[in-house]
């Protein structure tokens, strides 16, 4: 998808938000192990600034959560890297449920490589933020919706990949069954301080589970705020 083609002084940065920060950071990703030319790409591209608050805009490019209010983060660069190379390793799925925009900054990522990208987030001030985000950005192929992600969203299942950026200790069944029987799902799961990225892919009847490694997220809450 060709999209921040056409990107604003503001979106092209300077000094540390500038072109040249957003190359170091792709470096390093790189030397960290992220291989797929089509992530590193949207990374290279995707003004990261833009996404969290302007007192923390000089950090944006370091590899690192960042807070974004409502006790949420941005996830570390090189987490949105793994996971969503994970998720298209095998084809670029079409058509991708995302269980928590925050700040939207994965959503945009995916929305970069995938035609289609809907996006639940429970906290509405955050998906307010996001969607204009979306807009300055130009972004049309996100859907997104203010609502309890746990349960995913039924109404334009099933999706060829799902894609959770926040840990609960189990998955909802109810997200298995939006799955495509060869779709893919990248997830964080488990508690505080013993999470683990998983990918999940059906062998036979069931969800076959392959570990990633070890990762730190904020945790999946029900509920709408």
């Amino acid at each position: 998808m060709n999209v921040f083609s056409r990107l604003t002084p503001e979106a092209q940065g300077l000094g540390m938000t500038s072109q040249r920060a957003r190359d170091r950071l792709i470096a390093r990703l790189r030397e960290e192990g992220i291989a797929d030319r089509r992530v590193l790409d949207v990374l290279t591209r995707l003004p990261r600034h833009l996404f969290v608050e302007p007192a923390l805009e000089s950090r944006a490019y370091e590899d690192t959560a960042l807070p974004i209010g409502h006790a949420q983060t941005i996830s570390q660069p090189w987490v949105v890297a793994r996971m969503t190379e994970a998720l298209i390793q095998t084809r670029v799925p079409d058509k991708v449920l995302e269980i928590g925009t925050g700040s939207g900054y994965q959503a945009a990522v995916l929305a970069a490589l995938c035609a289609n990208v809907y996006t639940v987030e429970r906290i509405e001030g955050l998906l307010r933020d996001a969607r204009r985000r979306f807009r300055k950005l130009g972004i049309a192929n996100i859907r997104s919706k203010n609502d309890d992600g746990r349960v995913g969203w039924a109404e334009f299942a099933p999706y060829d990949a799902i894609i959770l950026t926040a840990a609960g200790e189990e998955i909802d069944p109810a997200l298995f069954a939006q799955l495509a029987p060869d779709g893919v799902m990248v997830a964080p799961v488990g508690p505080s301080g013993a999470q683990r990225l998983l990918r999940y892919r059906r062998e036979g009847e069931e969800w076959k589970a392959e570990m990633l490694g070890h990762v730190s997220f904020v945790p999946l809450l029900g509920g709408v705020s």
